[in-house]
């Protein structure tokens, strides 16, 4: 397993130190472990799936308010095509994954929400509509990043008949590994925009981190979620 830290730009380097005891939890969680190494109960990635779906559609509505708060029209080209990857793409991973459990796209979309997935998708939202472009991209990061590196941690562990090769897969594969690189251009050309090129030294900096942090923890909290099931 690889523990090198990915290249997605200075601030993601930055606040993954700012914030490491939560990062590490959010990207070494039993539920990331079970994922690893196969032994996540099948109703555990279920659960998890119908739910992530559901965080998707959500996430996707957030990058496209993205493209609202934008101040630049390159900001709002990237924010368009991180919205276009994640409908045309990464939703058909959980659409494939649960049809082949009987679930339907429509029943997905529908689904009910639970308690960590309303939490952390009303964060995220809250953060673009009551604050600007960057308080709502720094709590958009976190997702993509953490589930970059975990991609790439776990690409040399999966195994001919690996239960969760094909969501392994996803996530270390170049396309979306080249969505988080264009996620931390994003966010770096945010941070230089709004409060220089020294961002630490800005009087925002720790509510900017704050916002990554707690972004952060929500993501543990949603593995959390996943586990439950498969109790």
């Amino acid at each position: 397993m690889t523990t090198d830290i990915p290249n997605y730009g200075n601030t993601f380097a930055l606040m993954r130190q700012g914030c490491l005891p939560q990062w590490e939890a959010y990207i070494q969680h039993d539920f990331v472990k079970g994922l690893a190494d196969g032994s996540l109960p099948q109703a555990s990635f279920l659960q998890y799936m119908v739910q992530d779906y559901v965080y998707l559609v959500h996430y996707a509505r957030a990058w496209a308010l993205g493209v609202v708060k934008a101040e630049s029209p390159e900001e709002m080209r990237l924010c368009a095509a991180t919205v276009d990857s994640l409908i045309n793409h990464e939703f058909s991973l959980h659409i494939k994954t649960c049809e082949a459990q009987g679930i339907s796209e429509t029943e997905l979309f529908n689904a009910k929400e639970e308690m960590e997935t309303i939490a952390y998708t009303r964060y995220v939202l809250d953060s673009g509509m009551q604050g600007d472009f960057l308080d709502l991209i720094l709590a958009l990061a976190p997702c993509a990043f953490g589930y970059g590196e975990i991609g790439l941690r776990l690409k040399g562990l999966v195994y001919s008949g690996h239960p969760y090769e094909k969501w392994i897969n996803t996530y270390c594969g170049d396309k979306f590994q080249q969505v988080c690189v264009e996620v931390g251009r994003l966010v770096d050309l945010a941070i230089a925009t709004r409060v220089g090129e020294n961002p630490t030294q800005s009087p925002r900096w720790d509510k900017m981190q704050e916002r990554f942090t707690k972004a952060t923890e929500l993501e543990s909290a949603f593995w959390g979620m996943g586990l439950r099931a498969g109790l």
